[in-house]
């Protein structure tokens, strides 16, 4: 892919289908949202990003919203910004393929080594915890019930060992997904995103520590720990450092922190 995948259309849309699901005034928001995409459309960038910044600020929490605020941080010229919209979109719509198509196109801009999760845990990412829950628990009381059944009904436990015997298989393997997806989350969690334009890993928690490594807007760390206002990450096995907490965005913690939509 070469190029940013806009969507607009698609993504008011989608937008406006969430608005109507709300039990507060859509209409204006809605029309906030369809105002700050004419901003993007004229390319008055920073406008835009405040306009989609006042919606956010007012619980509007949707994957289009976050992906046109990307965009938008995207033609502004600022990467890093840009990356953790698209990730706070992704975590809402982690299948959704304009999102995971404008994401890898800004990573491919960024100019420093970045933290990379494995493909595994980005496959298990793909679908959200709640999707691996509720299959498991469907399936779990799909198994309950073909006991319950044999049970009841001496006749038909013969017939029902094999269907038993496979959705408990399926079961086992669901619950371990789960595991696996809980896992992957809080990878995904640990991310931090750089958005300065360029940013000194120091060897210790110190404004005057030496500097381990450099890294740029858009590069994404492996939070390992915290102390006062800096966090230890890492980009590799051995390349661990600190680097001041305000000198990145944490989307997961972002978006965690987000209030829920008033209702009036």
């Amino acid at each position: 892919m070469n190029s940013l995948r806009h969507g607009c259309v698609l993504a008011a849309a989608v937008f406006f289908v969430w608005v109507c699901a709300q039990p507060c005034s859509g209409l204006d928001i809605a029309a906030e949202f369809e105002s700050a995409n004419r901003l993007y459309e004229q390319g008055r960038f920073d406008h835009a990003i405040a306009a989609y910044e006042r919606l956010l600020e007012e619980g509007a929490v949707s994957p289009a919203l976050y992906f046109n605020l990307g965009n938008a941080y995207f033609k502004s010229g600022r990467i890093g910004r840009a990356i953790a919209a698209y990730r706070m979109a992704e975590q809402l719509s982690p299948r959704d393929p304009d999102i995971r198509a404008n994401l890898q196109f800004a990573r491919n801009q960024v100019q420093s080594p970045s933290f990379i999760i494995s493909k595994v845990t980005r496959w298990f990412g793909t679908i959200t915890l709640n999707e691996w829950t509720t299959a498991a628990a469907a399936v779990f009381w799909v198994f309950f019930a073909l006991l319950a059944v044999g049970e009841v009904k001496p006749a038909l436990k013969q017939r029902t060992r094999t269907y038993i015997w496979f959705v408990g298989g399926a079961f086992v393997i669901l619950a371990a997904s789960v595991v696996l997806a809980c896992i992957a989350q809080r990878a995904a969690d640990r991310i931090a995103v750089v958005i300065e334009p360029e940013v000194a890993v120091r060897q210790g928690p110190l404004d005057d520590a030496l500097t381990a490594f450099v890294v740029h807007d858009g590069a994404e760390l492996d939070v390992l720990d915290q102390k006062d206002n800096w966090l230890q990450v890492a980009v590799g096995p051995r390349r661990i450092g600190w680097v001041k907490r305000a000198s990145v965005i944490l989307p997961a913690e972002t978006l965690k922190h987000k209030p829920a939509q008033p209702h009036t």
